[in-house]
């Protein structure tokens, strides 16, 4: 019995961050990943066709806002447990052919090691988890600090200078011996708007300047010690990167999309929010910084998009 709460909290904290993006690697999986590689799962013709629309409407608002530099952030598994709606992050870039690339990092299952992923906007949306109920947030930042993120992030030699060898899906925000997703989002705004040079230690200037710019990670409190026994089943997930104290609490200062919102906003204060969520039958458009209430229902102000 022990041995299958322990499982049941390995696939709770190992599907927390970037699991929406795994599977994108084209792994089936292998025996040492545990199977949560490979999470995807097939969709019917109009749950395609409810994602391709939601994908439309999510790039008219981008159009709409007139930028060419978004932080587009997604939700997966329902982490309601955690108090997290999005797990799963990217730069967002727009081309001069009015085309939209998420670029993020993913987990390669087939090599066990984290990649880079340009992927097209319709791709990045298909990624929830839920074809039912799945929601996209777009931070959008003014003129210059967008133009200095998106030439950091479409600088390969920079964008690979930040990849880490290895992933963990709870990396520690502040240390180099791992990474996730969101922790090279946010290093990449960091590296960014630090206006910092490449080199081998790109990593620790980044998490340098972020410190000194008061970027604050909440605590994810996994309120279990289970997880010290279920990080031991899987290479996706490490506890040997964070400091004893957030270990023995169980809260554990993990790089999530509402935190790097958060982050933008403190820095760039004029910064939009954009948050739209479908269900089978409609989508909700809504701007301004508090959340959709949950189950994606509409709220004051809020438009609603007829999917049926």
């Amino acid at each position: 019995m022990r041995f299958v709460v322990v499982l049941a909290l390995l696939a709770a904290v190992g599907s927390l961050v970037c699991s929406a993006a795994q599977a994108q690697s084209g792994s089936s999986g292998s025996s040492t990943s545990t199977g949560f590689c490979d999470r995807s799962k097939p969709t019917t013709a109009s749950e395609q066709d409810r994602l391709f629309r939601f994908a439309v409407a999510i790039r008219n608002e981008l159009d709409a806002s007139g930028a060419d530099t978004a932080i587009i952030s997604r939700s997966g598994l329902n982490l309601a447990r955690f108090h997290i709606r999005y797990s799963h992050a990217a730069v967002l870039t727009r081309s001069e052919s009015n085309v939209w690339t998420a670029r993020q990092l993913y987990y390669a299952c087939d090599e066990a090691r984290p990649r880079l992923f340009d992927q097209g906007l319709a791709g990045f949306t298909a990624g929830v988890d839920d074809p039912d109920l799945g929601y996209i947030s777009l931070v959008v930042m003014p003129a210059q600090p967008g133009h200095m993120l998106r030439v950091a992030s479409q600088d390969k030699s920079l964008a690979l200078a930040l990849l880490a060898s290895t992933y963990s899906a709870d990396a520690y925000a502040f240390s180099t011996r791992y990474q996730n997703c969101n922790q090279w989002v946010i290093e990449m705004i960091g590296l960014a708007w630090g206006n910092l040079p490449g080199g081998d230690d790109v990593r620790d200037r980044a998490q340098d300047w972020l410190k000194q710019a008061h970027y604050d990670p909440s605590p994810v409190d996994v309120g279990s010690g289970l997880l010290m026994i279920a990080s031991a089943f899987t290479p996706m997930l490490h506890l040997n990167d964070h400091p004893k104290a957030d270990r023995e609490s169980m809260r554990l200062k993990v790089s999530l999309p509402l935190a790097i919102e958060t982050f933008v906003k403190e820095q760039w204060a004029t910064s939009q929010r954009i948050e739209l969520c479908h269900t089978r039958t409609q989508i909700v458009i809504h701007h301004g910084w508090s959340p959709i209430t949950e189950g994606c229902v509409p709220g004051a102000g809020d438009r609603v998009l007829a999917l049926d």
